[in-house]
């Protein structure tokens, strides 16, 4: 198949770059108290949204590849399927099948992890988020892995479990552990030794991102490997204190062991399995680094135990992290940014660090750096480690000074930036830093718009699925929650809210509309980008939702 673009018939032929701009995580809904998107002052949205081509589409469940419309979307699988202008099974849809069909458990990375437990009477542990938040992992996957583990003889499971509280509700961590142990007990009436040996607040150990904070992975190594942590006797016993004490949710609360006469019941030692259950990438690549690489100097390990060590699913597909893995990623291939350097079409793509994988591997299919240094320029800014709150602006502006360089140099066809902030500041559930985070995007979006005039180009507004327009938690009827004193119940997870898409295109003359039919959605958008700089979109993509007239 030819990745030569075709030049369209109808061109508008615009003289500067077609640039896309994800405003992450600001999805559209009712304009109520928890709206932050809305509360905001966005007299640069609000203008654009007034005055240019404006719609609205999906970004959640089947139109991103997961396995149901219920599932909401996240940052991963939206970029995937910007950058590949096609939907290919996602994550847990993935996982789902390959359990399904036993085919996770004939492979030989199960059978030797069991083989291992079982000749050398070690445990098997598994490691991961525990919740059926469904965008980094499901607590059905393990649920049906330690049944298996069972199965097969396997006697002794250690569960090192990290807390979600923003996938999920908050607040919801307890839940999922008395679900979990309710689950060991059927099990341990049996004669097996099935536990919670460590836990950990998500943002505070082992899923770190883009190397942003490596303490958060040391903390999670001596934590579940060493048993270093303040200690308990149950897991509930830990929650529940340590929420009394520092009055946090559940990402953020502190990291502890489980111990029976002042020992930790679960540290990781030679000849251990160990299993890192959450099937997404991006928060789980410096783990299992720390596992594979015994070299590794980014964190201090007191001991690098040996260790059977695999993941749910292969993270970097180009660096093969981690060496072994249970199920394998979607096959993501002729995505936008091949076509685009295959037809020598110069590009740029540029986030702060909490983003740029996003903007880059994943917009690329899962690939790590670029298809041609020559044609591609990447541009990362480092983000604050610093919580989100405290800073809602992040790198809003230093993005908006790179995009409008790279804009003005007249050197690229097209670009692709991110704005973190609704999103990252919408995870924290703080309202008022929200607002911020949107008011201040908004600025630095009309900076880069005012670049796009001068360049006499076009600009593809969206996001990549919603957050920050749902801060409160509401129940069925849409009434917001609150809690014993009356205030509201945060919100910390994404949304199934549809996001917006505006074509912002200084000079059209009507000469195209945007068709938005019932199946729209972020797959739809890279062949309508391809349409925006005079080119047909490949046969296999899903369609543009520019109508030529």
């Amino acid at each position: 198949m030819s990745m030569q673009l075709k030049h369209l018939v109808n061109s508008i032929n615009r003289k500067g770059p077609v640039v896309v701009i994800v405003l992450d995580g600001m999805g559209i809904c009712a304009g109520d108290e928890g709206n932050a998107f809305f509360r905001a002052n966005t007299p640069v949205f609000d203008q654009i949204r007034k005055d240019h081509i404006y719609g609205e589409i999906y970004a959640h469940g089947t139109f991103v590849g997961m396995p149901d419309d219920g599932d909401m979307g996240n940052s991963e699988v939206g970029h995937n399927a910007l950058g590949a202008g096609q939907i290919f099974p996602q994550g847990s849809k993935l996982v789902n099948l390959s359990i399904a069909s036993g085919e996770i458990f004939e492979g030989e990375v199960w059978q030797g992890l069991v083989a291992n437990a079982l000749e050398k009477k070690t445990p098997l542990h598994f490691l991961g988020l525990l919740s059926d938040g469904n965008v980094h992992s499901h607590i059905d996957h393990l649920k049906k892995m330690i049944k298996k583990a069972d199965e097969e003889g396997v006697s002794c499971i250690r569960l090192h479990a990290l807390l979600d509280g923003r996938d999920v509700g908050p607040r919801t961590a307890h839940h999922y552990v008395e679900d979990i142990e309710t689950f060991f007990k059927t099990f341990n009436d049996h004669g097996r030794d099935y536990a919670v040996a460590s836990v950990g607040g998500r943002q505070v150990v082992t899923m770190d991102r883009y190397e942003a904070d490596w303490s958060m992975v040391e903390r999670g190594w001596a934590l579940h490997v060493e048993g270093e942590g303040r200690q308990f006797s149950s897991a509930l016993e830990g929650i529940k204190l340590l929420r009394e004490e520092s009055g946090k949710i559940d990402q953020d609360l502190a990291p502890f062991v489980i111990a029976k006469d002042g020992d930790p019941i679960g540290k990781i030692e030679d000849g251990h399995s160990v299993i890192f259950f959450n099937f997404r990438g991006d928060r789980a690549i410096e783990i299992s680094r720390a596992f594979d690489e015994e070299g590794l100097d980014k964190i201090k390990r007191k001991v690098f135990p040996k260790v059977q060590y695999a993941s749910m699913m292969e993270y970097d597909g180009d660096l093969h992290i981690p060496k072994k893995y249970l199920v394998s990623p979607p096959n993501i291939t002729r995505t936008m940014g091949e076509y685009l350097v295959n037809n020598d079409l110069p590009l740029f793509a540029l986030s702060e660090t909490q983003k740029y994988g996003h903007v880059t591997f994943f917009w690329n299919g899962n690939k790590s750096g670029q298809f041609d240094e020559t044609l591609e320029t990447y541009i990362e800014i480092p983000s604050d480690v610093i919580p989100f709150e405290q800073k809602p602006w992040m790198k809003a502006a230093e993005i908006a000074e790179e995009t409008i360089k790279l804009i003005k140099s007249g050197r690229f066809k097209t670009g692709r930036i991110n704005f973190a902030n609704g999103d990252m500041v919408g995870h924290t559930g703080d309202f008022d830093a929200a607002v911020i985070a949107v008011e201040v995007t908004d600025y630095a979006l009309g900076r880069v718009l005012k670049a796009i005039d001068e360049a006499e180009g076009v600009a593809v507004i969206l996001a990549d699925h919603g957050n920050c327009e749902e801060m409160f938690q509401k129940d069925k009827t849409g009434k917001i929650l609150k809690d014993e004193r009356g205030f509201s119940l945060s919100k910390t997870s994404h949304t199934l809210n549809k996001v917006p898409l505006v074509v912002y295109d200084p000079k059209y003359n009507r000469e195209y509309s945007l068709k938005i039919d019932k199946h729209s959605g972020l797959g739809n958008v890279a062949a309508t980008v391809f349409n925006l700089m005079g080119f047909e979109a490949p046969d296999h993509y899903l369609p543009s939702m520019i109508d030529f007239k």
